[in-house]
């Protein structure tokens, strides 16, 4: 009886023929044969490496134009802490171009107290702006021209338009003086020059004519002496032509005849705008025949074109 064992029989001996000694086997980057192997991506290792280079210059480029763009936007954020700064830059820098282009004519000296006093001017309006709640720029000064603020409005109504154009002329007229009290109590003549060319340029925007300041008041007193403003200033161009009259009366034109065709329209919004009381009128009315008196009086105290042999333009 089979005991239920049994066994797996030797593997039957194979005949094979004298040995050689075994070749050593390639290394793994090398393919003897056939092309080089894919890698994940399905592409030989050079286009690999290839791809690779390329990813990081371009990782490379973009992180350096995230950086001009950081740096740019730095440098915007510093211009906008330094805009007061370059505010004072423009007033400053254009005062100092003006006094150059007037010293020309006038040398140095009095360029410098003519800018001075265009300055004071000036520095009546922005007071005046302030004190109706509107931001105006600082002055910027155009040679030949005088100088110039900016805001986005005049006021809220005519009257607060008066008050703003009377107070450059009530300033200038009260820094004319100072310069004059001082020439009399020194007996500078070019102090009473200058004086009197402050009184002088007050004077003479006081005009009853837009832009200037005494057609700013007659929309307050009375807007149709705009138009013998205008007919005053047509007027001096003949008889004293010059091209920086020449200019006012083109920007006065075309500021008359827009602000008219405004108030033709009639609407509420223009009614509001011009309605001014009969006293503010007469108030309005007062300050500027007093300050015209004031001015002619500054004028003939302060006159030296023939003064002890001098003549103005020798200043």
């Amino acid at each position: 009886m089979d005991s239920g064992d049994f066994s797996i029989p030797p593997p039957a001996p194979t005949i094979t023929g004298p040995r050689s000694p075994a070749a050593p086997a390639p290394p793994p980057s090398e393919n003897v044969f056939g092309p080089p192997p894919e890698n994940a991506f399905g592409e030989p290792p050079r286009l690999a490496g290839q791809a690779s280079n390329l990813r990081k210059r371009i990782g490379s480029a973009l992180a350096a134009l995230v950086a001009v763009i950081a740096k740019f936007f730095t440098a915007i954020k510093g211009g906008l802490l330094l805009l007061p700064k370059l505010k004072l830059l423009t007033t400053s820098g254009t005062a100092l171009v003006s006094v150059a282009a007037y010293s020309l004519f006038w040398g140095w000296p009095f360029a410098a107290g003519f800018v001075v006093l265009l300055f004071v001017h000036e520095m009546g309006h922005v007071l005046q702006l302030r004190r109706e709640g509107i931001k105006a720029s600082a002055p910027m000064f155009i040679p030949f021209l005088g100088a110039v603020i900016t805001a986005k409005s005049l006021g809220e109504n005519a009257l607060a338009e008066a008050r703003v154009g009377l107070a450059g002329p009530i300033l200038g007229s009260l820094g004319a003086a100072v310069v004059g009290v001082a020439g009399a109590l020194t007996g500078s003549t070019i102090l009473l020059a200058l004086a009197y060319v402050g009184f002088l340029l007050n004077l003479f925007n006081l005009l009853p004519v837009v832009p200037l300041d005494g057609g700013r008041a007659m929309a307050a007193m009375a807007p149709w002496m705009w138009f013998l403003g205008f007919g005053a200033l047509v007027a001096m161009v003949f008889i004293f032509p010059n091209p920086i009259l020449l200019i006012i009366v083109l920007f006065g034109g075309m500021e008359t005849w827009r602000r008219w065709q405004q108030r033709k329209t009639r609407s509420l919004e223009q009614a509001a705008y011009y309605r001014v009381s009969p006293r503010n009128r007469l108030l309005v009315a007062a300050v500027y025949i007093g300050l015209i008196a004031a001015l002619a009086f500054g004028m003939h105290e302060t006159h030296v074109l023939t003064s002890a042999g001098h003549s103005f333009r020798t200043v």
